[in-house]
């Protein structure tokens, strides 16, 4: 009996340390990835700025063709939202906040419970090339949040860099204007 007692209590210190660390964490994040595309950044920026032609490179659909996407709004640019719907990556939707061509876009991502972060895509010309810089930023909730925002760059960032080398073969594979 004493030994359930004892162990009860190390479990129990155990939930308050692991808890209380947890609480002081920070519980901002942010993860980016970025890659250098063969294409100037207007060619790069049309393929992000239309939602319609991530089907082409996302890494999530790659991984998990039963997703069905629905788009709404515009075709490109601010309000341009598509929700996806998926029983194995969840149900979500992203719309486009921001748009200054060719340059930056901004995203608002909504998981519901799981979280609102937001998304940014940033297009800074290098020479020939064009440096693609994809971003997420936001803040993770409850008491283990400070954990979850030390591993989001270990969740989403093996993602950004699939997603980003997808789109690289995308854009380098289009037909260049002479």
């Amino acid at each position: 009996m004493r030994a359930l007692r004892l162990t009860i209590l190390v479990l129990l210190a155990l939930i308050v340390v692991v808890v209380g660390i947890g609480a002081f964490l920070p519980k901002d994040f942010v993860v980016e990835r970025s890659i250098e595309i063969n294409a100037s950044p207007e060619v790069v920026f049309d393929q992000v700025n239309t939602l319609k032609k991530w089907d082409a490179w996302s890494p999530w659909i790659a991984r998990d063709p039963s997703i069905q996407n629905s788009f709404a709004g515009p075709e490109a640019g601010v309000g341009a939202k598509v929700r996806w719907t998926s029983e194995e990556s969840g149900d979500g939707t992203q719309t486009i906040t921001l748009s200054e061509r060719p340059t930056r876009i901004e995203m608002a991502l909504d998981f519901g419970d799981r979280g609102q972060p937001n998304a940014y895509w940033t297009f800074e010309p290098t020479g020939d090339d064009t440096k693609v810089t994809w971003g997420l930023s936001g803040t993770a909730s409850g008491a283990l949040g400070g954990y979850f925002a030390k591993m989001m760059d270990g969740w989403v960032g093996a993602d950004y860099e699939d997603g980003l080398a997808r789109l690289k073969k995308i854009v380098e594979g289009l037909p260049t204007e002479e």
